[in-house]
């Protein structure tokens, strides 16, 4: 433990909502809904309007358009997310050497590493200055919590919000955490809070109460010792800067169960391609294949295979996890299906022998040969969102001739009234509203799906870049470039003129 509240944790608020907020003028103050638009898409992120109803992270997006039906919701944009995202840590980066990112929107900084803190006095003016800075660089804001140990630290973030500061002063711990719900520490689910409840225990001052002995015997020695120390106020973990990577994943969630096994069999290639495509992006390669099925019943089995060497060899992933595959029983249906590799290094040893075999076969296809047996008909994705972040798959089967399809929120460039973003796609139509992130709220207008006006386009910066940064007669916010179709499938949103919370 510090002696001084060097340690802070910075948490953006309702970040893909707030951002989408930012971006779409029509839909500030009003509820926003982020996440997977399908039957059983979940929620990811809410705006506060819309957790005034009742929504939350990770509700069903079912049970989150009864509570808030005319709420706007909308399918994750990763890429611009990602954008703002490192607009912000590059600004974490400014203070201190040691940054330790917990995912998008959530970092914890070791002010004192980076000289800029020593005293509580400078951990808050350090803490107001970059509220301010993250404002004035992205238009968002972010809750900021101060404290000499990451716990601590965290904690305040949580009480802060939405967009303030709270510092804890070292010596305070016990006396603040006493009163608080024994769910406020790290690592207290629903189930071991309700063990804890049954004995007794509902507060962190309770949990201090019983002793280390009690909670070893209720909870075991590793999980009961660290629940006493968290009780007590110690947390000596350090800022880390570099987490390593320990494994690679893609998973994908369906509408509708899947029956056909040659069905699963392409998914689960597709799903192979996807990480590798992943694995090769982080410069990583591993030895250990794990594929996961989720059954119609909800059960979840897993299956893992480890290679010889490492490898980031897309052809020996498919093979190993169509192994894989061949050992679980898929009768009733898959609603989820996923791969992975784990046991992750910075080099390549490949699986000859397959590597062997698949040349071969390239050689057989070269002259009209049998094709690798499943190959998928495609290298998009029919299944669920691109990113993982986001669940409530579309899965539409592969045609001749898709028809256009275009996602809630994403962005659009027309030809004749410029940049906007989808509200809305179904029957053959596709309804935008034009405005930009600067501009006031925008017209709605609606064109058929395959209007040869409209494209794809990436989101447009949420604060205009500054004069000196513009070429000549470059706006303020730049014309957006189209892009390919992404095939995430139609989602409608609640979000029109006649829109209210």
């Amino acid at each position: 433990m510090r002696s001084a509240p060097t340690i802070l944790h910075l948490d953006m608020d309702a970040f893909f909502a707030a951002a989408e907020q930012a971006a779409k003028p029509s839909l500030r103050g009003k509820p926003v809904v982020v996440g997977g638009l399908g039957p059983r898409g979940v929620v990811a992120t809410a705006s506060y309007e819309a957790r005034r109803f009742g929504v939350h992270s990770a509700m069903p997006m079912a049970q989150a358009r009864r509570l808030a039906p005319n709420a706007a919701y909308l399918v994750p944009r990763f890429s611009l997310y990602r954008t703002v995202s490192e607009q912000v840590m590059e600004l974490l980066g400014r203070l201190s050497p040691l940054v330790e990112p917990l995912s998008l929107d959530e970092a914890f900084v070791d002010l004192e590493a980076g000289g800029v803190a020593d005293d509580s006095a400078s951990a808050r003016e350090t803490g107001e200055r970059l509220r301010a800075e993250i404002r004035t660089v992205t238009g968002l804001t972010g809750s900021v919590g101060l404290a000499g140990s990451k716990m601590l630290a965290k904690i305040a973030s949580e009480q802060a919000k939405p967009d303030g500061l709270v510092l804890i002063e070292p010596g305070t711990e016990r006396e603040l955490l006493g009163p608080m719900s024994v769910r406020t520490l790290p690592g207290v689910g629903p189930a071991t809070g309700e063990h804890l409840r049954r004995a007794g225990m509902t507060t962190v001052a309770e949990l201090a109460e019983a002793g280390e002995d009690e909670l070893v015997r209720l909870l075991g020695r590793a999980h009961g010792t660290s629940l006493f120390r968290m009780a007590m106020g110690y947390d000596d973990r350090p800022v880390v800067a570099e987490r390593d990577t320990k494994s690679v994943s893609v998973e994908d969630t369906f509408d509708v169960d899947l029956h056909d096994r040659v069905r699963v069999r392409i998914e689960v290639e597709r799903l192979a391609d996807r990480c590798v495509h992943r694995l090769r992006a982080s410069g990583h390669s591993g030895r250990t294949i794990v594929l996961k099925v989720r059954r119609y019943d909800f059960s979840t089995l897993t299956r893992s295979e480890t290679l010889r060497g490492p490898t980031d060899d897309p052809s020996v992933v498919r093979e190993a996890a169509g192994r894989l595959l061949e050992a679980v029983d898929t009768t009733g249906g898959v609603r989820l299906l996923g791969v992975g590799v784990t046991g992750l290094t910075d080099y390549t040893q490949e699986d000859l022998f397959a590597q062997a075999a698949a040349d071969e076969q390239a050689a057989a296809d070269d002259h009209g040969g049998p094709a690798h047996e499943g190959a998928s008909e495609a290298e998009g994705d029919h299944g669920a969102h691109g990113d993982d972040e986001a669940a409530g798959a579309v899965v539409a089967e592969p045609v001749a001739h898709p028809e256009r399809r275009w996602a809630a929120g994403h962005d659009v460039r027309h030809a004749q009234y410029g940049a906007g973003w989808v509200q809305g796609s179904g029957v053959g139509r596709v309804t935008v509203r034009f405005e930009e992130p600067g501009s006031p709220p925008g017209r709605v207008r609606t064109f058929r799906v395959d209007d040869p006006d409209l494209e794809p386009s990436d989101p447009l910066p949420l604060v205009p870049l500054p004069e000196k940064e513009q070429g000549p007669g470059q706006s303020s916010w730049p014309a957006t470039r189209p892009k390919e179709v992404s095939p995430d499938g139609v989602g409608v949103s609640g979000a029109s003129d006649r829109s209210r919370p």
